[in-house]
């Protein structure tokens, strides 16, 4: 009631003048994290590119092993607090009540502590059971090396949380990189130490870098948070009082927390559960243990570092949408609604659509190029990464829709959709791995598959709770037009250029550098990106000008 009344008295210009500056920070807070994170992920393939040539794919499996047992017991302890903390501040300041703001997250703060001193524990002590029950037991080590992260997850999930519902993405930002240099570091230097004596403890040095790099992430983000303070002290001073109770905080705090842990474990948990379908189907058809492990491997080894890519945009774009889909609905602005969640799809699309066919198109130039020293693994892994590229569009959507689903306060629904998927990917992978002809191209087969069940569900979702108008013709299908005519460029430059000089690294850097200026080309006239959406975007009137200067489209 107290919520209501006060948005009714309100001023309604203030809301719109809110809500606005909400939608123009979405893509400005998306792409601080899309340049952070691409800053991470090459920092990502510094880090597996070589370690996969060091270890190889059997090495792959135990450290590929450890990483779904960790983000089990992550998302348990913390995943679900960043987008509550995120949520309830943003809400919150949109009342311009910083006082309640700050309470909810100290609120959340603690209750995080808890869960994340209770999962260390279980995921340390309980490492062997765990990795028996995946049935590769030379995975002990590496989780427990990466299982000392969830001892300082929930201090840097809780402040990343608390700086995005302010809808200030730089400490996120700042904060993963150097996430991603301190593991990639100190992960490297351990793996090397070992890897030509004992694989298992060479990828267990590997996953401790994580470690090592959260408790770097959480001293950084410390202390951008106290540097904060006197602006915190200032807004406190000029907040609205709105009264609040510490029993509804937590409650409020826990009715968003716990569907989208659960929802964040389902995946996790599944990818758990597909590890040992995946280990024991293979084996079950035929393949020894060792040859199981070499093609489980693929995925982990192979794929996941180039499939995983594409992922920076998709946290990015997820994280800033929330808080600016939550005020649109806060403040009851349909119009903002709908355009913030059209434009985070429509952004997801542009990236989405030419990173899959690239790898479709290019997929064995490039695993090669990237592990020369393993090249019959890298062609065994050719398919499973063309597969496993489809999910990078399936994926995008769903997460997209899923933070919308959370923006407008619907916690459960993903929660059960992607549930419904997890389901459907084990079932198909059961099937699709037991036939030889597949083998592990069944299990990223069953990964498309689950993505795009949930997608589907979490839209008709949307649709029946708010009503939403998406506009899927500018949103998906000149994005694709865009991307086809950039794989086809990219295909037939690599092999008219591997034709005169038969290097497949000339070849393949050739290759992505046209397709990039023709996607570039082509994103404009295709009219794919509107002035409006592109404007929205750091430096994005100079791109404009320089499209429009190239003749690309009419400058107005």
């Amino acid at each position: 009631m107290i919520i209501r009344k006060y948005l009714m008295d309100n001023n309604e210009n203030n809301n719109l003048n809110k809500s606005s500056q909400a939608a123009s920070r979405l893509m400005k807070g998306a792409t601080i994290l899309a340049i952070a994170g691409i800053v991470s992920k090459i920092f990502g393939a510094i880090f597996r590119i070589p370690l996969t040539n060091m270890i190889g794919a059997e090495g792959q499996s135990y450290y590929g092993a450890a990483y779904p047992v960790y983000q089990l017991f992550y998302v348990i302890a913390t995943a679900g607090f960043p987008v509550a903390i995120s949520r309830m501040v943003s809400e919150r300041i949109a009342r311009n009540d910083y006082i309640n703001a700050e309470k909810s997250y100290k609120v959340a703060l603690r209750a995080t502590i808890i869960l994340g001193t209770i999962s260390f524990l279980i995921c340390f002590f309980g490492a062997g059971a765990i990795a028996r029950f995946i049935g590769n037991p030379g995975a002990e080590a590496s989780i427990k090396a990466i299982s000392i992260a969830l001892l300082f997850t929930p201090f840097a999930a809780s402040l990343r949380g608390y700086f995005q519902g302010h809808q200030n993405m730089s400490p996120t930002a700042v904060s993963q990189v150097i996430e991603q240099i301190i593991r990639v570091c100190l992960g490297l230097l351990i793996a090397y130490m070992f890897f030509r004596t004992n694989l298992e403890l060479a990828a267990a040095g590997a996953t401790f870098g994580a470690s090592a790099g959260m408790i770097a992430a959480m001293i950084v983000l410390f202390v951008m948070y106290r540097k904060y303070i006197p602006q915190r002290d200032r807004d406190i001073a000029q907040s609205a009082v709105i009264e609040e109770s510490t029993r509804d905080r937590i409650r409020e705090l826990f009715e968003i927390v716990i569907p989208i842990t659960i929802g964040s474990s389902i995946m996790p948990l599944m990818m758990t559960i597909d590890a040992a379908v995946v280990m024991r189907r293979l084996q079950a058809t035929g393949w020894d243990l060792q040859m199981s492990k070499t093609l489980y491997g693929l995925i982990s080894g192979y794929c996941d570092p180039l499939v995983n890519l594409p992922v920076v945009f998709i946290d990015a774009i997820c994280i800033s949408l929330i808080p600016a889909v939550t005020t649109a609905f806060t403040l009851h602005i349909k119009s903002d609604l709908d355009g913030n969640i059209r434009t985070g799809l429509k952004t997801m699309m542009i990236i989405a659509f030419p990173c899959m066919i690239g790898l479709m198109v290019l997929a064995r130039p490039i695993l090669l190029l990237l592990y020369p020293t393993k090249p019959h693994e890298a062609e065994m892994a050719v398919t499973t990464l063309q597969i496993m590229s489809i999910g990078i569009v399936t994926l995008a959507v769903m997460r997209t829709l899923s933070a919308s689903l959370q923006g407008i306060g619907k916690m459960t629904l993903p929660v059960i959709n992607l549930f419904i998927g997890a389901v459907a990917k084990i079932v198909i992978t059961f099937i699709l791995v037991g036939i030889p002809a597949l083998n592990i191209n069944g299990a990223a087969l069953g990964t498309v598959c689950a993505y795009l069940i949930a997608a589907v569900l979490n839209y008709a979702g949307l649709r029946r709770h708010a009503d939403v108008d998406l506009q899927f013709g500018g949103i998906i299908f000149r994005p694709l037009a865009a991307s086809l005519i950039m794989g086809v460029s990219a295909i037939a430059v690599y092999k008219l250029i591997f034709m005169l000089h038969p290097s497949n690294l000339v070849a393949t850097g050739l290759a992505i550098f046209v397709a990039v200026l023709v996607y570039f080309v082509m994103v404009f006239v295709t009219k794919a990106l509107t002035r409006d959406e592109l404007e929205m975007i750091p430096k994005g009137d100079r791109i404009y000008s320089i499209a429009a200067k190239l003749g690309l489209i009419r400058n107005e």
